[in-house]
């Protein structure tokens, strides 16, 4: 067993990984029937967990998959884009392999230096590919190198939005191009900026278009979370009381992250009896750690965003920001002065807008920072 089950971040195994069945079996029915998946939810909702849980009963299941995951949310342009992907594939296949031996023989070819990663001490090939026609060329050769790999591989491109904000504007089209004719390797497109990602894969002017199914990662459920993290306590000879259970599935909002967050924390308390009170005390700690940051943030933040974030928090959930009373009772001067400030709170993903059949609704994105405001005055 691990030092503390309650994982924040990466993927531990099966054993520390909460649920999602169904959505685990959708993408392991996608890939095996060739369909490419575009999986969307906001930030922390554990898209990461669910690909990389996926990936570990694909090689249960089919032993001979290659599976490769690329995070590009910290990439910039094109060729940082390479450089994860060059890194990526050398980690699924290694140099002593053979695919792994004519990657790497075709890298050498581009002049890389390699050096080491501080973060995670590994060694890292970097490129420096000075003009676009040969960016596109070796983007174009690394798909071919998947597309003739001796086995099916899965692809997961985590925060793909990212290609957007790229300088060079025909990353879609250009990436599209060369998608479209692979046989062989089966995408995962995953992104926490929905409006951008649905623009992306719904806008029939886009080069994506109608080219994935769909998937939308909501909240565990909270009775099976529930289930969970009753049972991640117990294997380690500690017990939490059904109200201190449900105190900490409310708090945070039933939202992966800041649960297993908050869960993280007891553990780590030494508490052998959880109680409400041991919960009140951790999210206590919590919202004094992260305090600094949000007095920060208040600095920052124009007075009409911060109003509107303040206001949301109290409200805990708002459907109409531009209703009268609300600006009224929140001091945020007027409808357009809401809408302003929701569309800047948005982009900065500070607010989380969550549309349904019927209403959308609005919320602070960061649960801990909207119970540190619901606190003020």
């Amino acid at each position: 067993m691990i030092d503390n089950p309650f994982i924040t971040k990466g993927y531990a195994g099966p054993e520390y990984f909460c649920d999602r069945e169904k959505e685990t079996q959708t993408l392991l029915q996608n890939i095996s029937g060739g369909a490419d998946t575009v999986l969307v939810s906001p930030r922390r909702y554990g898209k990461s967990g669910l690909i990389r849980h996926t990936f570990g009963r694909l090689k249960e299941l089919r032993p001979e998959y290659n599976t490769l995951y690329v995070d590009i949310s910290a990439t910039s342009s094109l060729n940082s884009f390479l450089n994860e992907l060059s890194n990526s594939i050398l980690q699924a296949f290694p140099e002593k392999t053979p695919l792994g031996k004519r990657f790497l023989s075709f890298l050498k070819q581009l002049r890389p230096f390699f050096r080491l990663n501080d973060r995670t001490g590994a060694m890292e090939v970097h490129l420096e590919l000075a003009s676009q026609t040969q960016k596109e060329s070796t983007l174009k050769q690394m798909l071919e190198f998947l597309e003739n790999a001796s086995a099916p591989v899965v692809f997961a491109i985590d925060e793909f939005q990212q290609i957007t904000e790229y300088p060079e504007k025909n990353v879609e089209a250009l990436l599209r191009s060369q998608i479209q004719f692979m046989q062989n390797v089966r995408f995962i497109f995953s992104g926490s900026r929905r409006r951008m990602m649905v623009s992306m894969f719904n806008d029939a002017a886009r080069p994506f278009y109608a080219s994935c199914t769909s998937m939308h990662l909501k909240k565990l459920d909270p009775p099976a979370y529930g289930v969970f993290i009753r049972k991640q306590f117990n294997d380690y000879g500690r017990d939490i009381s059904d109200d201190a259970l449900k105190l900490v599935l409310d708090w945070t909002r039933c939202h992966t992250y800041y649960t297993q967050r908050l869960c993280r924390d007891l553990f780590n308390s030494g508490v052998r009896e959880i109680t409400t009170d041991s919960v009140h005390d951790a999210c206590s700690t919590i919202l004094e750690m992260e305090e600094d940051n949000y007095i920060l943030l208040k600095e920052i933040l124009p007075t009409q965003q911060w109003r509107l974030l303040e206001g949301i928090a109290k409200e805990q959930q708002v459907q109409q920001i531009t209703a009268a009373n609300f600006i009224s009772k929140h001091k945020i001067g007027s409808a357009a002065s809401a809408l302003r400030a929701a569309e800047s709170l948005e982009n900065k993903e500070l607010l989380l807008k969550s549309p349904s059949k019927d209403k959308t609704t609005c919320e602070v994105y960061d649960v801990f920072f909207s119970r540190w405001l619901e606190q003020l005055y």
